[in-house]
């Protein structure tokens, strides 16, 4: 699957930083800003 600028993101569920569980949809129409970063450890 490809999004297009302009197209809504699929919905999906994440753990925050305090241990919740964060549903996309539950956010929709406030600003958000999603970061995948890899581990300390790893050698990416």
């Amino acid at each position: 699957m490809s999004l297009n600028v302009g197209d809504m993101a699929p919905d999906f569920e994440l753990k925050s930083h305090k241990g919740n569980t964060v549903k996309l949809s539950d956010l929709r129409g406030k600003n958000v800003f999603i970061a995948f970063y890899p581990l300390d450890w790893t050698p990416v």
